[in-house]
């Protein structure tokens, strides 16, 4: 609702005058409707516009899908608006991604009647904000002129790329990950201040996605890490629900401010009720992982639900449930607010009571449920048998308002044919997400936006600072023996430094050792060699991987630093895994370095949470990054920047520790984040690893020096 005249934007349709006002006329009929006139509220127009729909405009309203930039597309010849709009055509089944066929652009638009997209690209803030310009000219000139909103993963993470979780990386201010800004939050806790450098972080990032005209974030992650294999984990806030809770409340102030205005970023919050507790780590992106396990009395209502909780209370925009389906075997009963929770082994999107009862009645959530990516035609567990239609009809029925990537609306039209989903039902859903679309001001002010000033935004120099100084914030130092860190220049004298970084993939050990020892030698702190055997310092940053985001490992996901190592796969097989290559290069190094007296420092990438007893023990100085810059490291151990950060979650201790008999049941609960688990670990056991000078590494240990 706007209390004065906006400066309305059009290209295709006119602008009409009544009262002394400027309306647009969306439809074309010469006369003011209701969801044309700007100073009713989002929800009257949102009804309003509702009412003059057809089937299709509605159907097609509920459906959000993958879209490429024409610069992304290889044939210009399959593109429009010089290039800028893709109108290639994929066949259904032509990529994985492709589960029903993929029209052009303008086609998806105007004949598919879709209006939510999801971006995937990484282009610059000036072609992203045109491209968005000519997907909204296309929907201007349908029937109702009904705009289009682009979704995205977050954008503001330093990391490797990876589908679905780091589409997009180093256009905008980049951050640490998301369990780097927990490190650094949870230290400026520790040291007396608050979490108010999640508010800075989101200000910032919001300032550049409203830039560009990104209005809508499929973040950020509220889930509680309790399975330390799961892949996910690195796209979290750690293992801390209270912590997480606030984080998120945070998070959605600043991407949305009080309410939903014209300069927010409406947020959709994930993965409703907590994809922490897996079934030893696999994820539900396949099979293998489509459980979520509650081995623990209370720990849902504990550990799990609380972060969402609070983005109920702080009023989240739309909130995503995972895929995954509640186990009953593996369980045993849950309460909330008292009561038992009825488990339907459905995924959590197919879940009524879950979606209906907890997250609407009992949590106070207002907003509109977005589904994950691909619950109709590939991750539909507990549906698996049913039809692509019955499965639109249980999600939608059970409280889902918008399906992700896919725009097959031929299923979920026979749905509605068949009578299988009311009218009043879709009506709801629709009421509800153009409700968000009208209080963002897509249909008024902020349908079209400026390129330039999209490149002035993210371009300001402020941000990259306030972000590079949350990566030396995010620093975590673990084990400093004999006071080896900070290497001041008087520690240094004389001496030389060798660089390295290590990797599960070699050829990218090489790349990312020349771009470290480049950083190194522009700052200048250190006498730089690249021959380690004149070295009397090393540096050794290991950056690990482990697993697949789209497969499941032939057994449980390795945590442990290695090389080669003889594992057992499920079916009893035994096969081979590398979650570091190099590993007798690094024993190498480090020999070399200690046979002349030297020390070594060694930085670990925590994405998860790795078992350190292969490389601790080498190291005369460990540190945790969490895809942190190394420039930044390097100030840390240089001792430029003073060591704040703590770890957001706990590291194991070993194999033993994680252990999973053969009937599945793992010996440290699923449901339980690290720094509860030795309540329930066998007497003698003790969860969290601790290192050669007695260093616990559990939530919230941090070394510091002066």
């Amino acid at each position: 609702m706007y209390n004065k005249q906006p400066e309305l934007q059009v290209k295709v349709k006119k602008i009409i005058e009544e009262d002394g006002l400027k309306f647009k006329d969306l439809n074309n009929n010469g006369k003011l409707d209701p969801y044309e006139d700007w100073r009713l509220s989002p929800k009257e127009r949102a009804k309003n516009l509702v009412s003059l729909m057809n089937i299709d405009e509605k159907i097609g309203m509920m459906l959000i899908n993958s879209r490429k930039m024409g610069l992304a597309q290889e044939d210009k010849s399959k593109t429009s608006h010089d290039g800028i709009l893709d109108e290639g055509v994929i066949e259904k089944g032509e990529t994985i991604f492709a589960t029903s066929k993929v029209y052009g652009t303008t086609h998806t638009i105007e004949e598919r009647k879709l209006r939510h997209f999801i971006l995937r690209d990484n282009y610059s803030p000036a072609e992203t904000a045109e491209w968005i310009n000519k997907m909204n000219e296309v929907a201007e000139g349908t029937r109702l002129g009904i705009p289009v909103i682009i979704a995205s993963n977050s954008r503001n993470e330093n990391g490797e790329p990876v589908f679905g979780m780091n589409d997009a990386i180093g256009i905008l201010s980049t951050w640490p990950g998301t369990l780097g800004l927990a490190a650094a939050a949870k230290g400026d806790i520790k040291n007396g201040g608050d979490a108010s450098l999640i508010n800075q972080f989101a200000s910032i990032a919001r300032k550049e996605w409203d830039a560009i005209g990104l209005r809508k974030g499929y973040m950020y992650m509220a889930d509680v890490v309790t399975d330390p294999r799961w892949q996910r984990t690195y796209g979290t806030l750690g293992e801390d629900p209270e912590f997480i809770a606030d984080a998120i409340g945070r998070i959605i102030d600043e991407f949305q401010g009080e309410e939903l205005g014209k300069n927010s970023i409406a947020m959709t919050i994930k993965h409703f009720p907590g994809g922490g507790a897996r079934e030893n780590g696999f994820d539900p992106h396949y099979k293998e992982g489509k459980w979520n396990l509650y081995p623990t009395p209370g720990s849902l209502e504990k550990y799990h639900l609380p972060p969402f909780r609070a983005a109920a209370k702080h009023g989240t925009s739309s909130i995503m449930p995972y895929y995954s389906i509640p186990s009953i075997k593996k369980s045993v009963v849950q309460e909330f607010e008292g009561e038992d929770i009825p488990f339907e082994e459905v995924g959590f999107a197919f879940n009524h009571y879950f979606l209906n009862t907890i997250l609407r009645k009992e949590l106070g959530f207002k907003g509109y449920v977005n589904s994950d990516s691909g619950i109709i035609n590939n991750m539909s567990w507990g549906m698996e048998n049913s039809s692509e239609a019955e499965r639109f009809a249980k999600a939608i029925n059970a409280g889902t308002d918008i399906v992700a990537d896919t725009n097959d609306i031929e299923n979920l039209k026979l749905a509605i044919t068949k009578g299988w989903i009311s009218e009043k039902r879709i009506n709801e859903a629709n009421v509800r997400l153009l409700t968000e679309m009208f209080a963002l001001g897509l249909f008024d002010d902020r349908t079209y936006n400026e390129p330039e000033q999209a490149t002035e935004v993210v371009n300001t120099k402020a941000h990259w600072d306030i972000a590079y100084e949350a990566h030396k914030k995010s620093v975590t130092v673990l084990k400093n023996t004999d006071e080896t860190l900070p290497l001041t220049a008087d520690k240094l004298k004389g001496k030389k430094v060798y660089v390295e970084v290590f990797h599960k993939e070699p050829e990218k050990a090489t790349a990312f050792t020349e771009k470290a020892r480049n950083e190194a030698k522009e700052l200048g702190l250190f006498t730089m060699t690249d021959n380690y055997e004149e070295a009397e310092k090393a540096i050794l940053f290991l950056q690990s991987k482990s697993g697949a985001y789209f497969d499941a490992t032939p057994g449980l996901l390795e945590l442990e630093l290695c090389e080669n190592k003889v594992l057992s796969a499920m079916d009893g097989n035994l096969y081979q895994e590398t979650t570091l290559s190099g590993m007798d290069h690094l024993k190498e190094v480090a020999d070399s370095i200690h046979s002349r007296g030297g020390k070594v420092v060694m930085s670990v990438n925590i994405i998860l949470p790795w078992i350190l007893r292969n490389v601790e023990p080498l190291a005369d100085a460990l540190i945790a990054g969490y895809d942190t810059f190394y420039n930044a490291q390097f100030e840390v151990i240089a001792g430029n920047h003073k060591p704040t950060g703590v770890l957001p979650l706990t590291l194991p201790a070993s194999d033993d520790v994680i252990a999973v008999h053969h009937d599945g049941h793992c010996i440290s609960p699923n449901d339980v984040p690290g720094y509860d688990k030795d309540k329930y670990m066998p007497e003698g056991l003790s969860y969290a690893y601790k290192d050669s000078d007695g260093n616990v590494y559990k939530l919230g240990h941090g070394l510091q020096y002066e």
